[in-house]
Order: C-alpha cells, then structure tokens, then sequence
C-alpha cells in the first residue's frame, strides 16, 4: 500500500542525505520520482546535502498546488513512481493535504523530509499537519549532537554568534555560517533554554572572571 511516510529530526542529521539516498535507490531499479523542495540552502530548484550532494528539483512555492502539478505532468506523458519532499515543514497546511491525495488518489508513495518545530520550539504549520496526515513517522537514527557533546533536540537560530528567539519563522540560513549572519545551530535543550550557543559557551570559557590570576 503506498504511504505518506514523514521523516523528521533535527538539522544536520542528514535527513536531505537520506533524501538523495532513496530516489538514487529507486532510480537504480528503473523508477522515476519527483522531487519537490522549498527554500533549499543550494537554491530554488535544487535538493542538496552537507556531505556535497545535490541534485535538481521542483521548487514548490506556497500557491503551488503540488497535486495538480503532478497530474498535469502524468496526463502529458510524464512518469512518476513515487514523490519525495525535502524542507517539508515550510510547505503549507493545504499542500500537505494535496500529498495525501497523491498517495490516495494516485497510488504513489510520498516521503516528506522536514523538521518539527523553529527555533522557537513551535512546531511549523506544514509538519503539524503532517504528523496529523502521515501514514507512518520516522525519527532519523543519525543523532546530530550540541556543541557539549549531548543529542541536539532543538533547532537555534543565530546572528552573530548569539541566539535570537524573535523574528519571521521562515529565514534561509543553514549551519557553519558565518558569525556576522543569520545562521543555525543544534543544541541539546539544556543549551536552548539556556540560549548558550557554541560562541557564547567559549565567550564564558575566556571571561576574565575565570582565567587564572597571575600574581603581580
């Protein structure tokens, strides 16, 4: 029976990897998928992975209907064995609905990539509705890790090395950044409560209230 199969984790836990990793399997064997993605670090129209993979996809902006997308491409000739969404949580509510039509009306298996809740801890609208739609969720077994070494469980937004928790839910930006610019970081959610990023944790580390004191 196809599936609208939701896999989730946090960033860099390799969830675009897994991505790339079943449409390359599937492809070996003859099938042909259709890759919608949003707002991708690479750019529009690209699906891309840390390790330096990528490859091309539909850029599915928020008036797009993704159904109507797919049977047009189907009624002109088009083939489609299965569908896979990466950066699934900025998807609208009303595009998650058109997933599960795909896979109940047209009979292909949908794998939606995406992450649960924004650096405020609130959960985005397209993967709300996706844990309420989903056949089947899937946790991602590779654990991204807090710079003091526990499991990340929260997605932290930066600018310039320190934590911010106001703003628009919805800004491109990506870890390993540089410090003057928005970024993101993982944090366990000790650390995200706590707002201590890397930077701040080795602020701390050099303050002079800790450094040794040197006799006169």
């Amino acid at each position: 029976m196809p599936e609208l199969v939701f896999f989730s984790g946090t960033m860099d836990c390799g969830k675009s990897t897994l991505a790339l990793q079943i449409a390359h399997n599937r492809d070996a064997r003859g099938l042909q998928g259709v890759i919608f993605t949003r707002d991708d670090r690479a750019g529009a129209g690209k699906l891309s992975s840390r390790l330096g993979l990528v490859t091309e996809a539909v850029e599915a902006p928020e008036d797009m209907d993704v159904y109507g997308y797919l049977v047009d491409q189907l009624s002109q000739g088009g083939k489609a064995d299965y569908v896979i969404v990466d950066e699934a949580q900025f998807l609208a509510p009303a595009q998650i609905d058109q997933l599960a039509r795909i896979v109940d009306d047209l009979g292909l298996d949908v794998y939606a990539f995406g992450i649960t809740t924004d650096f405020r801890t609130k959960l985005f609208p397209g993967s709300q509705r996706l844990i309420e739609l989903a056949d089947r969720i899937e946790q991602l077994q590779v654990e991204a890790l807090c710079w003091c070494g526990a499991r990340a469980t929260h997605n932290a937004r930066t600018v310039g090395g320190h934590m911010v928790v106001e703003g628009e839910q919805v800004v491109v930006g990506d870890v390993n950044t540089a410090a003057e610019v928005v970024g993101y970081e993982v944090l366990c959610r000790r650390h995200h409560r706590r707002r201590m990023t890397s930077a701040s944790s080795r602020a701390a580390s050099l303050s002079p209230d800790v450094l040794p004191v040197t006799p006169a």
